[in-house]
């Protein structure tokens, strides 16, 4: 499957969707400038108190002054910190802007996929079709199947279809009982209209069977 990178000055967008990435980059160095400055500040201000002292021409110190600098630099400290939580949240914006542009609710469906204990199932691969179409293909770390068991949901494609009537089908590759090599697909059908699709995927115990349990369900 070919994965093609979006370069987003391509994207034909919104002029505001273009002030938003222009403003992250923007904000995204003013901080690197400032944070810089301030550091080189502060480190030129500590090695020249260092050689005033070493010559003996430190002068007396200034108390009124040591706390005009000290507040100075608390205030630079916080304008730093101001722009740092002003670039987080615009990143969020321009995150939720894109995901409407990118997949508009009339042609959006989102794929998503949970676990139980796994006692019975470990897994390794996922791998989405719609329509018989590779869609995505996911490889798991150890690390994140442990979060998958401990109620993490992750949402494993999004992207766009048309109107009408679709089916989505999802295979399964890990280790089974007796650590045997094991293989399971589940297929759902949907009808795409205005609004955007969800399905869960979810992998579950059975204890009575004592094997694991492949579902889709369209939320």
């Amino acid at each position: 499957m070919k994965i093609t990178a979006i370069n987003i000055t391509q994207l034909k967008l919104p002029n505001l969707a273009i002030k938003l990435f222009t403003g992250v980059r923007f904000l995204g160095l003013l901080v690197a400038i400032l944070s810089a400055f301030a550091s080189h500040s502060l480190y030129a201000q500590s090695l020249t108190e260092q050689l005033e002292r070493g010559l003996g021409l430190a002068p007396a110190p200034d108390t009124a002054v040591a706390t005009k600098q000290q507040d100075s630099q608390e205030n630079l400290a916080d304008d730093i910190e101001t722009l740092k939580q002003s670039m987080v949240n615009l990143n969020r914006d321009l995150f939720i802007l894109e995901e409407d542009l990118l997949f508009p609710s009339s042609t959006q469906v989102a794929i998503y996929l949970s676990m139980d204990v796994g006692e019975y199932f470990g897994l390794d691969t996922v791998e989405i079709r719609v329509n018989d179409v590779v869609k995505t293909h996911f490889l798991y770390t150890e690390r994140q199947v442990n979060a998958l068991f401990r109620g993490g949901v992750q949402r494993l494609y999004v992207g766009n279809v048309n109107q009408g009537e679709h089916e989505l089908t999802a295979y399964f590759i890990g280790t089974g009982p007796e650590d045997r090599e094991y293989k399971r697909a589940v297929s759902v059908s949907f009808t795409k209209d205005e609004d955007p699709v969800a399905v869960e995927l979810s992998v579950i115990d059975s204890s009575k069977k004592q094997q694991p349990m492949f579902e889709a369900t369209v939320l």
